[in-house]
């Protein structure tokens, strides 16, 4: 999921509504809860597990065959840092990623919980879920949604990677279901998520969201 905020959206346009129809009856839709509640959720969900990386493990591989645990770490970092400027309807250059755990230390958790906390306070101005962002004018709340499956699914490769328990957010996995189930079809397009996974009946939803990225939710380092 490296290239997300380049992905088009496909969300079907919606008909503007006709005046003269007779109202509706049906009970209106449930609101989203506002994304910036979803990613402090979803920070405060992948904290426990990035704390729990020992510094022996950042070079064991992940789910993300292309990142081992440092590799991924940084990538991760990034994201959080880049999509706050993305919130407030700046571009963003991702074509390079610093070395963030190198520059930091053992300070690094720390700094990502900051950065998490910016990220949150970034989304939650008023007007950022508004309008467009990003290189390809995307839907600002689909925007911010990419970096909630970012902090969602590489929280959870990560602990994979480490041996560690992860628990995602409530609330969150339904919203990214959602997202990957829009966006999906032109990602595999780009090889930016790989052919989706069967799943049993009666599997989570993490485990039917992680086999729609095309990750195998019983993926462990041996």
């Amino acid at each position: 999921m490296t290239d997300m905020q380049d992905i088009p959206d496909e969300t079907p346009v919606r008909e503007q509504a006709d005046p003269t129809a007779p109202a509706s009856t049906t009970p209106p839709a449930p609101t989203a809860p506002p994304i910036s509640a979803l990613l402090d959720a979803a920070a405060q969900a992948a904290l426990p597990v990035l704390r729990g990386v020992r510094d022996d493990q950042l070079g064991l591989p992940t789910p993300c065959a292309e990142y081992d645990v440092r590799a991924l770490l940084n990538h991760l970092f990034q994201v959080v840092v880049a999509f706050q400027t993305l919130a407030a309807k700046k571009d963003v250059d991702f074509s390079t990623t610093p070395d963030r755990l190198g520059d930091y230390g053992a300070q690094w958790p720390d700094r990502f919980a900051e950065e998490a906390a910016r990220l949150v306070e970034a989304w939650a101005v008023p007007g950022a879920e508004d309008g467009l962002t990003g290189g390809m004018k995307l839907p600002a709340r689909t925007v911010g949604a990419m970096v909630l499956l970012d902090l969602t699914v590489h929280a959870w490769d990560v602990a994979r990677a480490a041996g560690l328990p992860y628990t995602p957010a409530p609330g969150c996995v339904a919203e990214l279901r959602t997202l990957v189930a829009q966006m999906a079809p032109t990602a595999r397009k780009m090889n930016v998520f790989a052919e989706p996974l069967p799943v049993p009946p009666g599997s989570s939803g993490l485990d039917a969201l992680l086999a729609e990225t095309g990750r195998d939710p019983q993926w462990t380092t041996g």
